[in-house]
């Protein structure tokens, strides 16, 4: 059975191309259109799974929308009348967004692809997130946790999952909590209230909690009240969310917190003012990660499961995943690749597939390499036409080593390998590597390469079956690393020996890679290690800030220009330029 499964209209639009089961394809748009985050419909990405497939569109069987549009125009309508008159100002705009094309998905899917309607499915927001965090991984029965900003109505779902011995698949839904109590609202108004850019931001305000202390905890307490069940409330008179698309926070929020960070005022922790903003930082992430705790141990008391599987935006709080991890009870924590909103094309796909459609449950591929690949000769094209000096090697075991000395002598290598990788971490595929060991590395790549503020980490990458020798990983923690979904202690005794990859607190967002997952990035990790004596790289995505993630060589190359990476690679060319081609971007970005 041919399934395309389709998210859109909000942030990171995607598509996904499922096919007896199993994924063959699936790419956000972002990463074709070049546009960061892109909400658009996403016909590039649907004309990109379909050609990998060789499928004509009528040859689908279904297509799949990641949620009910319906139920959405129910929401903001019911909402934007309970705020009458405050929402009065913003009530045009809200009916005008929701009546163009975010609310006759049916209508626009057919267009495009020439479908009747009887082949186009919808799912619930929260059911595709938990059918993307419980079908792509290995166990049989899971408790499964959702949680993000808002999709219908729902913010946060909890429920079990179970495959069957003969194949079937149950998703059953316990709970869920309604907007506009939510935690991905309420980890975004402090991100605009620290002055970054929502849906963008968030990993921000993680960062900076780390250089803080959490002081504000008790006035966060007022705008939060925990509920039976580990649930909780939102006290709405701090909120502008839910009335206005303008502000989240209302007066009163300011009143409470001081006053907000402007988004282009400079950001120092050292200082009074960049301390209090740092404090209210680590304050709402330790609310957040008490909340997801007590909601976790509360969900491991009823279900009686080991494994626990996350998914929703929130989830992408690794900090907070170190924590449930270790403190909820549950054995095995799962979060997938992408557990956001392009993820949940996947999800919507293996939702009809396994539950409307009702066949059987197949094996998952237990990796996040489902993009286009990089075509090696684009790169060693562009760079000739430009004439800088292009690099052959005779093998990949030869092109290893190269790129090993290359690391060890302090270069910064742009990496591309086979399939970009689903979601918003590079995963070794579109990686730029570089030696993990002194902060002046960290230094460089900030400011150098990334353009970004000093406050924010790197993720160090580590062969699995060492990781517990440079990482405090409790049980259950290497396999969270897989997709960078944890952050961890890095080992007293290591952290000057890693000081690009360890922050202020002492902690790494790790990533353990397996052999058979990424074969030609774990062989790297393991020369690296023979030559350096420590098997890590600092891995960080291979973008510029306000740009995504690079797809093609061409993109590559085109980063390679535009900062201070000295080298890429890709197939067997190595890339490197003059010192004259570094050109600081004028956009002023900062993610």
């Amino acid at each position: 059975m041919k399934i395309l499964g389709l998210s859109a209209h909000y942030h990171d639009s995607a598509a996904a191309l499922v096919i007896d089961g199993v994924p063959v394809a699936v790419v956000q748009e972002e990463r074709l259109s070049r546009k960061k985050n892109d909400a658009a419909f996403p016909l590039k990405a649907i004309e990109w799974c379909l050609e990998q497939a060789k499928l004509e569109p009528e040859e689908l069987d279904a297509v799949v929308f990641y949620e009910k549009p319906m139920l959405k125009f129910e929401r903001i309508l019911t909402s934007a009348l309970r705020a009458f008159p405050k929402s009065w100002s913003s009530f045009p705009k809200a009916m005008k967004n929701s009546l163009g094309e975010k609310l006759w998905v049916k209508g626009i899917i057919s267009s495009h692809l020439g479908i009747p309607g009887s082949k186009i499915f919808f799912t619930e927001h929260h059911q595709a997130h938990a059918a993307a965090a419980f079908l792509t991984q290995p166990a049989k029965r899971a408790a499964i946790l959702t949680a993000d900003g808002v999709g219908e109505w729902a913010t946060l779902s909890v429920g079990v999952g179970e495959k069957m011995d003969d194949g079937r698949v149950a998703i059953k839904l316990l709970r869920e909590l309604h907007f506009p109590h939510s935690l991905g609202m309420l980890y975004s108004t402090f991100t605009a209230f620290l002055g970054f850019e929502v849906n963008e931001g968030e990993y921000k305000v993680m960062g900076l909690a780390s250089y803080g202390k959490p002081e504000y905890v008790d006035q966060v307490r007022q705008v939060i009240s925990p509920e039976k069940n580990g649930a909780f409330s939102l006290h709405l008179d701090f909120f502008d969310f839910h009335t206005t698309a303008k502000r989240s926070y209302s007066e009163k929020f300011v009143q409470l917190f001081g006053k907000p960070r402007a988004p282009h005022e400079p950001l120092d922790p050292t200082t009074p003012e960049g301390a209090r903003y740092a404090n209210v930082a680590a304050s709402v992430q330790r609310v957040l990660e008490d909340t997801l705790v007590e909601i976790t141990k509360s969900l491991h008391e009823e279900t009686g499961e080991s494994v626990l599987c996350f998914g929703g935006g929130v989830a992408l709080n690794g900090v907070a995943n170190g924590r449930i991890l270790r403190e909820s009870g549950f054995s095995e924590m799962y979060v997938p690749c992408s557990p956001g909103d392009a993820g949940c094309a996947l999800g919507a796909a293996l939702y009809a597939d396994r539950i409307f459609f009702k066949n059987p449950h197949v094996d998952f591929p237990d990796h996040p390499y489902w993009g286009p690949s990089v075509d090696p000769e684009e790169l060693a094209a562009v760079a000739s036409e430009d004439g800088l000096p292009i690099e052959t090697v005779a093998s990949d075991d030869a092109l290893l080593d190269r790129t090993v000395d290359l690391l060890a002598s302090d270069k910064i290598v742009g990496w591309m390998d086979g399939p970009c990788e689903l979601g918003p971490r590079a995963l070794g595929n579109r990686s730029i590597l570089a030696a993990p060991h002194t902060v002046a590395m960290k230094d460089r790549l900030n400011k150098e390469i990334k353009y970004r503020e000093e406050f924010r980490p790197f993720a160090p990458a580590v062969p699995i079956e060492v990781a517990g020798e440079y990482f405090e990983l409790p049980p259950g923690g290497a396999r969270l690393g897989a997709f960078m979904s944890g952050v961890f202690p890095v080992k007293p005794e290591w952290r000057d020996k890693l000081a690009a990859i360890t922050h202020v607190d002492g902690t790494a967002r790790v990533q353990t890679v397996e052999r058979d997952k990424a074969p030609k990035f774990y062989a790297l990790l393991e020369k690296y290690g023979k030559k350096t004596g420590i098997p890590i790289l600092l891995n960080t995505s291979f973008n510029l800030a306000g740009e995504p993630i690079v797809t093609r060589a061409v993109e590559g190359y085109s980063t390679l220009r535009r900062c201070g990476i000295d080298v890429v690679i890709a197939g067997r060319y190595i890339v490197s330029k003059k010192p004259s081609h570094a050109v600081m971007p004028t956009d002023g970005g900062t993610s």
